[in-house]
This record gives C-alpha cells, structure tokens and sequence, in this order.
C-alpha cells in the first residue's frame, strides 16, 4: 500500500501515463478524455489517495471555497448573542454541506478592516450579519463580490437581504396578551437604534394602539378606570438590564396596576421575571410576563416564558444558499427575503385553569 500523503499531479500522471493537462481534466471533469485514459487516471487517483490541494482547486475552478462572515455588533455578547449564534451555527452547517469553509470575524467598530480582511483572503462571497454602516455596502460594492445582508435594514434595492418580519411578530405578541384580557402593560424595550428591537416595539404599539388602548411614556399611577401601555427603554439588552429595569420602575409597575410585561428579547424577559418573583409577584396569576426570540432557556425557566420564535435556522441556512447562488452567477434572486415568526404559548402567560380549557401546553 502507498503510504506517502500529498502526491503531487505530476506523480499522479506520471502513474497513468498521462500528461499533467490530461490528468487534470479528469479531475476536474472539464474537458474531454476518453473513457480508457479516464479509467486509468481515476486508478491511480485510488492507488494514491490523491486529494488535489485547496490551490489546486481554486485555480481551476477560479473559485477558493471559502465565505466570509462578519457579525457588525458595538456591544458583547456577540459570536454567543442568543440569537447571532444560532445564525452562525447554521451558516457553518449550511456551508459544509455545500462544501465551502467559513472565515468568520466580528467587528464592534463598524469599520471596513473586517471587510479587508476577508477580502484579503480572496473569499467567494460574504454574509454581513447585523446593523451596517452605508460605507460599508458601498465599500464591498466597489469589489464586484457577492454578498447577503442578515437582519440589517437598508433602502438600497440591489441588496439581498434576509430578516425576520419583527413587525409583525410584535403585533402578534400584542395580540397574545390582549386576548388573555390584559389593559394594563408594561413594557421593557431594548436599544432603538437596534432593528429587530425597535420594529418589535413598533408593532406591538401600533396593535395594541388599534386595540383601543392609549400607549404612554408617563409612570404615573392610573386610576382605577383607566388603561394604558407603560413603556419603558434600555440602552443595553441582556438579563442584567432586565433585573435593572424591573428594579428601578417596580414602583410605577405596581401603581399603574399592570398585569403584564412585554420585553423585546428574552433576556430582558427572563431578568425582569425574575425581579417579580422575587418580590413575591406570582407569574402568571398577578402577572404575565413574555419575551422575544425563543432562546433554549426560556424553555427552561421557571416558569417557562411565552415568547415569540425566530425562524434562525431558516435565516443563517439560506443565507448560504442564496449566496452559492450569487456566487454561481444567478441574478434572479429576491432582495428581500422575510421569515414569519409565531407565539410559543408557555405557563410564564398562561394559567393551569387556562390550559386546561383550551389544552395549551408547554410548546
């Protein structure tokens, strides 16, 4: 048995009695010979174990198999961000499948050294996760290189973009908790400048506002006939601020009388659920409470938290595959690719006497 590894091409022909161009089309599958010489040429291929390098492959091919990813995020968390992770996770499975390597780099500068970067390391293609500065679509414009947009935003017609529909989630998640008979909210909001928070927070308001009730910036308590949404802003969005926000504004939660919290991630949630139960607030007979995202440990929680899911593993999975697409030459691919999003009914809103009328269990 032949136990040297990395046989060059020019061991391989000379093993087949072939020249190297002839091996090479054989290889390759470009070009044309006959079947006596392709069956002698894909034996030595066994006999040697020969595996054709990366550069060998991309110089052929004119292509090196490898997509960058860049994750645009100012604050930590970022590769293990409940939800950019669950993106990534996916990009990587996606990718292998398909056969490309991933470079993956994040940037909390917002800067266009990351974009050199990868360019630099003569990726395919790119995916550019999160919010973007314009400079930097421009920037990657000027090279002729494929690229996809992962839940950023932007007016520019030509760019391909994925993104979860969070305006309509948030609408849904109003719904959720009008329905179960609540007039009295309270809301916990993460960054604005932040896409998924800000259109989470305006499609709840804008539902609950056609529902009839007033939404209001004010903590002041209200009288007994009144309803109202109380709403509340972070500039941060992780189950400290949570725990932080709740901590603060108890007070006005418990003088307006509100039954229910909304948080725009899960974190916020879950740090906020936390301070009530502390305080002896029981979830959910005095008060709901519901998230955004569908983290694993909303599931875990206790109680497990009612949240609204997004559908990460379709985003990150065709992001790979439009891309491949793009990389391949197609044009015809929509720009705008949404992902619908849906209630997962847990206890953290839903009362064991409710369960048992409607059959709602743990989703």
């Amino acid at each position: 048995m032949n136990t040297k590894l990395n046989h060059s091409l020019r061991e391989l022909a000379q093993l087949a009695g072939v020249s190297k161009s002839t091996a090479s089309r054989v290889i390759s599958g470009n070009g044309y010979a006959s079947p006596e010489v392709r069956e002698r040429v894909l034996r030595a291929v066994d006999e040697l174990r020969y595996k054709p390098s990366a550069v060998a492959r991309a110089m052929v091919a004119r292509r090196t198999y490898n997509i960058g990813v860049i994750v645009f995020r100012d604050k930590l968390p970022i590769v293990s961000h409940t939800l950019y992770g669950r993106i990534i996770d996916e990009i990587l499975m996606a990718a292998e499948e398909l056969g490309y390597s991933i470079f993956l780099k994040t940037d909390r500068e917002m800067s266009l050294r990351s974009t050199d970067y990868m360019l630099e390391q003569r990726v395919d293609g790119l995916i550019l996760i999160s919010r973007l500065q314009k400079n930097v679509i421009d920037y990657v414009k000027n090279f002729k290189i494929p690229y996809v947009m992962v839940n950023g935003s932007t007016e520019d017609p030509d760019v391909v973009h994925l993104v979860s529909n969070d305006e309509a989630g948030g609408a849904r998640a109003a719904e959720h908790l009008y329905e179960r008979g609540h007039r009295r909210l309270f809301i916990l909001a993460g960054p604005g400048e932040h896409r998924s928070h800000s259109l989470r927070l305006a499609g709840f308001l804008d539902r609950i506002e056609q529902l009839g009730l007033p939404v209001s910036r004010s903590l002041r308590p209200l009288s007994d006939q009144e309803h109202g949404i109380t709403v509340v802003e972070s500039p941060e969005s992780g189950f400290d601020s949570g725990v932080r926000l709740m901590e603060e504004h108890y007070e006005a939660f418990r003088s307006r009388g509100c039954t229910a919290v909304f948080s725009t991630n899960d974190m916020l949630a879950l740090g906020a659920m936390k301070v009530l139960l502390e305080r002896g607030v029981r979830v959910p007979e005095d008060a709901a409470v519901m998230g955004y995202d569908n983290i694993e440990l909303a599931a875990m929680y206790h109680p497990p938290l009612t949240t609204v899911s997004v559908d990460a593993a379709g985003i990150g999975r065709d992001a790979v595959k439009i891309l491949d697409r793009l990389i391949g030459g197609e044009a015809d691919v929509p720009r705008l690719n949404e992902y619908a999003s849906e209630v997962i009914v847990r206890q953290s809103t839903t009362r064991k006497e409710d369960e048992a009328c409607s059959g709602i269990g743990n989703t």
